[in-house]
């Protein structure tokens, strides 16, 4: 089968090109032309206007036109696959209000049926772990088989569908029999081999000890790990029509891809990881991921700048882009949705580096604060919201004479630009004497907060720090400070205040009970 013709297309001015050249003819712009199949947008010569295309056949058209009824009739678009990992599944949505418990159950969390989700991070972070993890815990629990469309959208087991066998499949009520199915990993980076060696390490600790996570007790009624010899299925290719082959025979409840940058399609002549092979490649996985209702993840290199690689269409393709993040020198990792179509972009899920891979931080209080019941000097408890979840955590300040000309102002975890807006206003209206004083201001557990919620414990731990007088124990600081030294409102101030009594803390410090920075630190001179 010969190739297909492609041409060049500009990506500033979309001229088309018979063939690449440094500069475009149109624009004068260089560097910017990318090879497209012909089909895929138009040119001087009539293509993507119909030139060479058969007459559309309005019968065809019609069957693409689907109702609202139509829809809410297919139960199964609704149902959402779990990843059996709570904190991926909140980050995948939708967000649930907290104290909803009723709505909890309810609504389900996890991947949406046919959607494409693009995991991202640095090297050696985790991503592959994670997703490793998600397809051996979705292995070792087989569903029932989800049938899109038909009649309550779920496919019954043999042992329920005794006269489904007997009237035939096709009878048009929606039931069939079928095995599970299975999960698909494709690698074009790894070997099933190496793979399995990662597998292995996660189920002999995770599945056969009894000293991680022992609150769940589903770890004790999970089938045997031999499941997994007909669950998890590996695929050893960078072809991308390979691979949608597979998945039209296959039928799998899940697929993920390492990496998207491996992928390649005959049909372009650029190499792997080329801006046309990549939007090539991305394209073609979501429409057939669409068309069987099939949920992809797809695992993405990050350039040195940390964005993902790749054009920047790439994001708009799939339907949600998540980021692992985290110091290589600390075991905290934190799991962020740059954009979800289905659900909130503000959830995030946090995990801890152990020896077996990524462990789900259930308690993010414990992990965060070190000197809860301690008072110690330049240390303060704050309350944060990442989305719908509240989060206590520790911050620490220290602040000592300068030997510089120019005292620094260091943050970690916390903007520079907000110490340095914190220490001015401090100084002008609290009179401490920051002038000659080196600041540095660190979140414990190597977290990052951007909400001006956190203003007030930052204040409260750089004057603590500035008279070594420690702060006192079980007391929570929730406010912003405004540039004239007053203690602003947050929002989402009952639901923080309700989870600091929730971990036993007696005092909360706001606005309801201080109007101004100087009231809050009257008591460290």
């Amino acid at each position: 089968m010969a190739r297909p013709t492609t041409i060049f297309v500009c990506q500033n001015c979309s001229h088309a090109h018979p063939r690449w050249q440094g500069q475009c003819a149109s624009c004068g712009e260089w560097n910017t032309l990318v090879e497209e199949l012909p089909d895929q947008t138009g040119s001087q010569q009539g293509i993507g206007r119909g030139a060479g295309r058969p007459r559309v056949n309005s019968v065809q058209l019609s069957q693409k036109i689907v109702t609202l009824p139509d829809i809410e009739a297919a139960k199964g678009s609704k149902r959402r696959l779990s990843t059996t990992i709570r904190e991926l599944d909140r980050v995948l949505g939708p967000s649930l209000p907290a104290g909803h418990a009723a709505l909890a159950v309810q609504t389900s969390q996890g991947m949406v049926p046919g959607g494409v989700v693009l995991v991202g991070g640095e090297p050696g972070i985790g991503k592959s772990t994670l997703l490793t993890q998600v397809a051996v815990e979705l292995g070792l629990r087989p569903g029932p088989v989800e049938i899109p469309g038909a009649k309550g959208g779920k496919l019954k087991s043999e042992s329920k569908s005794g006269q489904n066998r007997k009237s035939g499949s096709g009878s048009g009520m929606g039931t069939a029999t079928a095995r599970p199915q299975p999960i698909l990993y494709v690698s074009g980076e790894e070997s099933p081999a190496q793979i399995a060696l990662r597998i292995n390490r996660y189920i002999d600790t995770e599945h056969k000890t009894t000293k991680v996570n022992k609150s769940r007790s589903r770890r004790s009624k999970l089938p045997p790990a031999s499941r997994l010899t007909d669950q998890l299925q590996f695929v050893t290719t960078t072809d991308v029509d390979e691979i949608i082959a597979i998945l039209e025979e296959k039928k799998p409840r899940l697929v993920i891809v390492d990496s998207v940058q491996s992928l390649t399609t005959q049909d372009l002549t650029g190499a792997a990881g080329s801006v046309g092979q990549l939007r090539e490649a991305t394209e073609r996985l979501t429409t057939v991921a669409k068309q069987h209702h099939v949920p992809i993840f797809l695992i993405g290199h990050v350039t040195k700048e940390g964005t993902i690689a790749g054009p920047k269409v790439l994001e708009h393709i799939v339907d949600a882009v998540i980021e692992l993040s985290g110091e290589r020198t600390g075991d905290l990792r934190i799991l962020r949705a740059l954009k979800n179509r289905f659900g909130a972009t503000d959830e995030v899920g946090l995990f801890r580096v152990v020896d077996y891979g990524l462990e789900e931080v259930d308690d993010p209080a414990g992990f965060f604060l070190e000197h809860s019941d301690q008072a110690v000097a330049g240390s303060a408890t704050v309350c944060v919201m990442e989305g719908t979840r509240p989060l206590l955590v520790e911050v620490q300040a220290l602040v000592v004479p300068s030997q510089l000309a120019m005292p620094r102002r260091v943050g970690r975890g916390v903007s520079l630009s907000r110490v340095q807006v914190l220490a001015a206003v401090l100084q002008k209206h609290a009179r401490l004497p920051l002038g000659g004083h080196d600041i540095f201001v660190s979140v414990a557990g190597g977290f990052t907060i951007s909400e001006p919620a956190v203003d007030l414990g930052v204040a409260v731990a750089i004057a603590s720090s500035l008279h070594t007088q420690p702060v006192p124990k079980k007391t929570v600081y929730i406010g912003e400070i405004g540039l004239l030294g007053e203690v602003r409102g947050v929002n989402y101030l009952d639901r923080r205040v309700k989870e600091a009594k929730r971990l036993g803390y007696t005092t909360v410090v706001s606005r309801q009970s201080h109007r101004h920075i100087y009231q809050v630190l009257d008591k460290y001179g």
